[in-house]
């Protein structure tokens, strides 16, 4: 290579073509490097723009996945979990069995006490008509042992009238 002054500078002159090569490289090097920063400098404004942009489009994404993709999701797979499970499924058997027997249960408890509210009744007013018919025949025999013993009063007082007179 040879070298030769060009404005107080010394410019290297290239002997082959791939020396030419590489000198042109290092000024287009040179000449684009400030252009590149700029470019970078802007690249990490769009980026940081683009950041500020999707942050909130990204976390209302991942809400909708989480309230309404991730349940329909669970879903699904405990369907297939079940569908594909060898064990056999229990049986629900036993607490229908059991409702229905507490249900006829209460049933039976209901009209045994309709039942005993109805003769309790019949009794109480059996009771009451015999009370009442009780009281009534002793009053009558009240009465009569007061008639009696008036009469007998009544006699005596006469008989002592007729001795005093």
């Amino acid at each position: 290579m040879s070298l030769t002054l060009r404005r107080r500078r010394a410019v290297e002159v290239p002997e082959t073509w791939m020396g030419w090569a590489k000198v042109q490289a290092m000024r287009a090097g040179r000449r684009i490097g400030p252009m590149a920063d700029q470019a970078k400098v802007a690249a990490a404004h769009r980026i940081e723009d683009a950041r500020y942009w999707a942050a909130p489009r990204l976390e209302d994404a991942a809400h909708r996945v989480e309230d309404q993709i991730a349940p329909a999701v669970s879903a699904m797979l405990a369907q297939a979990a079940n569908k594909v499970d060898p064990t056999p499924p229990k049986s629900r058997r036993w607490p229908i069995i059991v409702l229905l027997t507490g249900l006829a249960v209460c049933a039976m408890g209901y009209m045994f006490y309709r039942r005993n509210a109805q003769q309790w009744t019949d009794h109480m007013k059996d009771s009451a008509s015999d009370a009442s018919q009780w009281v009534s025949d002793r009053a009558d025999k009240a009465a009569d042992q007061v008639s009696d013993s008036a009469d007998t009063v009544a006699a005596k007082a006469n008989d002592a009238a007729h001795k005093m007179s």
